[in-house]
């Protein structure tokens, strides 16, 4: 733990054993770290009881150390203070203490304002880091830890890869509930700081914890992550999420068929939607004039995967323009800028010529068409070595 800034630093030579043989034995390292601790607390105002004993003391200096998340208090002294709380956390607190003092230490850091948030969440990360091998504290330490970075905004401090969030917390030992319920957690926190790639893989594990059994249990997140797929802007791909079990069980409800407009119709079938379940629409906190916008851009993109010139005019019908809107709708180019269809437009013949598109749905037909691109690609790559060895 020598990495880990302390409050005060001495040499661990010998214990010195407390007056009641059952408490935990102190080190001289540790009894006078708790003394420089209890006493610069005292300083600032702390009501801290005596104790005997290391984790009775501990448990008191815990209990007042969020005097020091004041705004007069320099961070470089809150960070040495909870620091030194920490190194004693990981460094002398026997196992059958650790998670109760751990829970409480989490408690008083999630007392900090935005201004010592981000204090906090540097010395919850040495405390997360130094508790290797124990699943229950660090469980705890990383909620609070996500429920930090949120406040501070500093959330890409605390997340970065799924992959790690199933190694260190497999739902067979935290328990599914409880992981369900950090991964909503951090998907509030990647939308609230505009990370909308993050929060949607998120969104996705999180459905994915449930089966078969029990999907029927997964309404409400299921109905969460369609309805936070279709708001979110820089989202436009979605038949994945027509494969995930709990949707599937959504089928017949007015949500999943929205959900399926989206996937795979145009314009025109999300308007009829529209028209005839407007108070749905608005109940779901949706925007009528952002559904719009998507669905004219995938009606667009659904247009340009089976034409490679469009006239203006077919853009005209099939997204519902006006003459005067669609020149400024392709000029303006917002489908363009999506970069789900390349494509250049010639305002001399008033035509969009698209030289490629990615698809909305990826389906056997998508596999099949790119087997042939790609045999087709092989065989040319062939020819062409073929060529070069004759003229060597």
């Amino acid at each position: 733990m020598s990495s880990i800034p302390t409050f005060i630093d001495i040499s661990e030579t010998e214990q010195v054993l407390p007056l009641n043989p059952s408490l935990t034995p102190l080190t001289p390292a540790s009894a006078l770290q708790c003394e420089e601790l209890r006493e610069y607390l005292s300083s600032l105002g702390a009501a801290i009881a005596d104790s005997e004993g290391f984790v009775p003391d501990l448990r008191e200096i815990i209990s007042v150390c969020d005097v020091v998340l004041r705004d007069d208090v320099k961070d470089a002294d809150v960070e040495a203070v909870l620091n030194s709380i920490v190194s004693l956390l990981i460094g002398s607190v026997p196992p059958p203490e650790s998670l109760s003092l751990v829970v409480a230490f989490c408690d008083q850091m999630l007392k900090a304002k935005q201004k010592q948030a981000l204090v906090c969440v540097r010395v919850l990360k040495n405390l997360f880091g130094g508790l290797q091998d124990v699943t229950e504290p660090r469980f705890r330490v990383y909620v609070t830890l996500v429920r930090l970075a949120s406040i501070s905004g500093q959330i890409a401090l605390v997340f970065s890869d799924l992959a790690l969030i199933k190694q260190w917390f497999p739902p067979a030992v935290v328990g599914v509930e409880r992981v369900q319920a950090l991964l909503r957690l951090l998907h509030e926190a990647l939308v609230a700081q505009k990370q909308s790639e993050s929060a949607s893989r998120v969104l996705i594990e999180l459905l994915s914890t449930y089966t078969e059994e029990n999907a029927s249990q997964a309404r409400d997140d299921a109905h969460r992550c369609i309805v936070w797929h279709l708001g979110d802007k820089n989202t436009f791909l979605l038949d994945h999420l027509l494969a995930l079990k709990p949707v599937k069980f959504l089928e017949g409800e007015p949500i999943h068929d929205l959900l399926t407009i989206f996937v795979a119709e145009k314009l025109a079938a999300y308007v009829k939607f529209y028209n005839n379940g407007r108070d749905f629409v608005e109940s779901l906190g949706l925007s009528h004039e952002q559904n719009l916008q998507k669905m004219r851009l995938l009606t667009f993109m659904q247009i340009a995967e089976q034409k490679k010139e469009i006239p203006f005019d077919a853009i005209q019908q099939e997204l519902q323009l006006n003459v005067d809107q669609v020149e400024a709708f392709v000029i303006d180019g917002k489908f363009l800028r999506t970069r789900l269809v390349k494509a250049k437009v010639d305002q001399l013949t008033k035509r969009v010529l698209v030289s490629s598109t990615m698809h909305r749905t990826f389906g056997r037909q998508q596999w099949q068409q790119l087997r042939d691109t790609l045999h087709k690609w092989s065989t040319n790559l062939a020819h062409v070595q073929n060529t070069v060895q004759t003229v060597a």
